[in-house]
């Protein structure tokens, strides 16, 4: 059985990058398609306004990253946690990545806010805390792209750790069978995030920057997490 995933995109990718990486909800289906679990993709931008038909179901809801603050007061913003409420008091499954794993943070109870910590760039390794059987192939480690300022600093009631580290304490969790987010980048690759990094090298400082780019040596588990994200939507099917 192939499962139907909706990816909701909230952001469009710089236009000098748009030619070689499309979109956010492309990258993901390109790396969906690289992990072994069947499953078809749909993509929204929510930006634009665009959602499935009405009374169109997914086996799970995929919120992607964004430029846009998860706690901030963009027009489109609202529609959208409303959409999610609407999901998951259905039982839907939801997903979400770095924007998306704070969005559905704050939705469900938790909390979401600029991090003191300053800018995630580059990679990173969190220690991966928690066991379950869609957790396949196993891994006490990750090591993902990152690209946040924003951070979840408290968690939904109910909510586990799934993966963490000093500087991102929250940086996945799992709420019972229905939500999994993540604030690594899955779906980034190294040319993608080096090309994210150059633009942005004047707000991020040399210092941060150069860490980042020096960082990007080092390869990332971005197959084993979406290897987990599938797995984690087909339990129970």
């Amino acid at each position: 059985m192939s499962l139907r995933i909706c990816i909701l995109e909230t952001d469009h990718i710089r236009p000098e990058l748009v030619e070689r990486y499309q979109g956010y909800g492309r990258m993901f289906e390109q790396l969906f398609e690289r992990q072994p679990v069947p499953a078809s993709f749909e993509i929204f931008n929510v930006v634009e306004g665009h959602y499935p038909p009405a009374g169109e179901r997914y086996d799970a809801y995929l919120v992607t990253g964004s430029k846009a603050d998860s706690f901030g007061s963009d027009p489109w913003i609202a529609p959208l946690k409303a959409f999610l409420l609407a999901r998951y008091n259905e039982g839907a499954k939801l997903l979400g990545v770095c924007f998306g794993h704070q969005l559905l943070a704050l939705l469900l109870g938790g909390k979401a806010e600029r991090a003191h910590q300053g800018w995630g760039v580059g990679t990173h390794q969190y220690s991966v805390g928690a066991k379950a059987s869609w957790m396949a192939p196993a891994a006490d480690g990750l090591t993902l792209l990152i690209s946040h300022q924003d951070q979840v600093t408290a968690l939904p009631e109910g909510a586990t750790v799934v993966a963490s580290s000093a500087f991102c304490p929250f940086a996945a969790f799992q709420l019972n069978d229905q939500v999994l987010c993540f604030q690594g980048h899955p779906e980034f690759v190294h040319d993608y995030s080096r090309a994210l990094l150059e633009l942005r090298q004047m707000n991020l400082g040399e210092q941060v920057y150069k860490a980042a780019v020096d960082s990007l040596v080092h390869d990332h588990d971005g197959a084993t997490v979406a290897e987990w994200m599938m797995r984690f939507v087909a339990q129970g099917k």
